[in-house]
């Protein structure tokens, strides 16, 4: 499905906006926050200053009321500049946080919470994965129960994106204990400030060095009985309602990178010489940049697609999960043949596509990773579990 005229003249506007953005606030001084592990807080504040926070979100709410698409650009360029720390974290606060509460929030929540979220002056995070679970979501050991009119909270959760800045977090819990977990897990709005929540430390990783990950703890955390997000006991749909926009959202960002990674490589290869001419004049090189220039080009294609059918509210679970595996699996290829073509300076951190390259490993693990990507897709198409 190709974009309207208006849809691209919106789509560019937002990529000279990152643009300028990244080139203003983000790139001087980029290294430096690998370095520490974080960027600084101040960049949400500017983020919602500049309109790159929550943009297809109503404007009732904070929003501006843009396309999907927009909203998809903003970690799209991120990606393809090799800044994935600071678009990763922007995209979990406003292409799915805010999604969360925009779809299945109360007007009072939405009303609330999604204001302060569009202007950076509240930041926030989805609170999933624990220690012990991975990827099962119906695993989870989170407990928050019943006291009244409210909830206790305790257990704890980990591998969590803006885990250090965060205001508030939606936390999935188990709230009915004899149920199983499809029907009785909840998600709960949290104030990460409250007493009894308690941070570790800022989780040290071998990319995204600056998008601080942490572990955060739940003791006897008391929660008012309005802290429930969508319907008590109904979390686990609004996870699977939700999940397809997330692994968009990697798919999206995944073939970005691999363009990001691709154009690095093209200029390095028509500038650098060997043995008396450029890089680009030899056979191996030219066979692995056309390799790599047709698997982005078809992963670019069955992503647009798939950008397609979710506006049109027509993209199963299944596709959802083959966009984000073969574009995971991609962008893995990709940054690591860029890389070999760069030789030596390659393994140098001081060039970019060293950055492409640690950034690219988690694609195959966040949001669900490539295997379990695989047992949803073989589901979709052969039904359920073998027995």
């Amino acid at each position: 499905m190709a974009p309207s005229t208006v849809d691209q003249e919106e789509l560019d506007l937002i990529r000279s906006t990152v643009n300028e953005f990244v080139a203003r606030h983000v790139a001087p001084y980029y290294d430096e926050w690998e370095r520490a592990g974080i960027f600084p807080r101040e960049l949400w504040r500017l983020g919602g200053e500049t309109g790159l926070l929550c943009v297809d979100i109503p404007s009732e709410y904070g929003g501006v009321g843009a396309s999907y698409r927009a909203q998809a650009a903003i970690g799209s360029e991120f990606a393809r500049q090799g800044f994935a720390s600071v678009g990763g974290g922007f995209g979990v606060h406003s292409d799915i946080v805010a999604h969360y509460f925009l779809n299945h929030g109360t007007e009072e929540q939405k009303r609330r919470f999604l204001p302060p979220m569009a202007t950076g002056e509240l930041v926030t995070a989805v609170l999933m994965t624990e220690p012990g679970t991975g990827s099962d979501l119906q695993a989870v050991a989170t407990v928050a129960r019943r006291t009244g009119d409210g909830f206790v909270l305790n257990g704890s959760k980990t591998f969590i994106t803006n885990g250090q800045h965060a205001d508030l977090g939606i936390v999935v819990a188990k709230t009915d204990l004899e149920a199983k977990a499809s029907q009785g897990t909840s998600l709960l709005v949290v104030d990460l400030h409250a007493p009894g929540v308690s941070r570790g430390r800022n989780l040290e990783k071998i990319g995204f060095h600056s998008s601080d990950t942490s572990e955060l703890f739940f003791e006897d955390v008391e929660l008012p009985g309005d802290a429930i997000l969508g319907e008590e006991n109904f979390g686990f749909y609004v996870l699977m309602q939700e999940l397809a926009r997330e692994r968009m959202g990697l798919a999206i960002g995944g073939v970005a990178a691999c363009r990001g990674a691709l154009d690095l490589t093209l200029d390095y290869v028509r500038q650098r010489e060997a043995f008396g001419r450029t890089l680009s004049k030899f056979q191996n090189t030219r066979f692995r940049i056309a390799e790599m220039e047709t698997e982005y080009r078809l992963n670019r294609a069955f992503v647009e697609e798939c950008v397609g059918l979710f506006e049109r509210g027509e993209l199963d679970p299944g596709t959802a999960s083959m966009a984000k595996l073969a574009t995971s699996e991609a962008i893995g290829r990709i940054a690591d043949g860029c890389l070999q073509l760069f030789g030596g300076y390659g393994y140098m951190t001081e060039y970019p596509i060293s950055r492409f390259f640690v950034d690219a490993r988690v694609q195959r693990i966040f949001g669900g990773t490539s295997e379990i990507m695989k047992e949803l897709i073989s589901r979709s198409i052969l039904g359920g579990l073998p027995h």
